[in-house]
């Protein structure tokens, strides 16, 4: 099934701090496709209107954010529109277009969620890469940058 994002929009965003971060803290998220609509737009033709909620809460009633928002999809292919449709009718979404609709909103929505969790004083969902010195080689030390 060969199908394209042509649109994304956040429809809200909600974040809460509830209490200060204080000993164990478990950060969970999850996402789900609330609802699937086809819809007509006048640029685009005919698309599948993805409804979309993630959220990442910091257990025990820390904090949690939010977002809801929708994924627009076109395919060339009308077949794939209609057996999306159906799928969805016994509330199921074929895997390769849930794994795009996914990555898509993880994308999206963890890039705010970072900058969110940064002005609320959180600590990040994900892991953040780190800088760490390389073992000295023959005396020298090899966290030297050039360039």
């Amino acid at each position: 099934m060969k199908m394209r994002i042509v649109g994304f929009n956040f429809r809200k965003v909600s974040a809460e701090r509830k209490k200060e971060i204080k000993g164990k803290l478990e950060i969970k998220t999850h996402m789900e496709i609330e609802k699937i609509e086809k819809e007509k737009l006048e640029i685009a033709g005919e698309v599948l209107r993805f409804h979309f909620v993630y959220e990442i809460n910091y257990d025990p009633n820390h904090a949690k954010l939010s977002f809801e928002g929708t994924v627009l999809m076109k395919s060339d292919n009308k077949e794939d529109v209609v057996k999306v449709l159906d799928d969805w009718k016994e509330s199921k979404v074929p895997d390769d277009i849930k794994l795009l609709v996914y990555n898509f909103v993880m994308t999206k929505c963890n890039l705010k969620a970072l900058q969110l969790e940064e002005e609320f004083s959180l600590p990040p969902h994900i892991p953040l890469p780190k800088l760490t010195p390389q073992n000295e080689v023959k005396g020298e030390n090899k966290a030297n940058y050039a360039g």
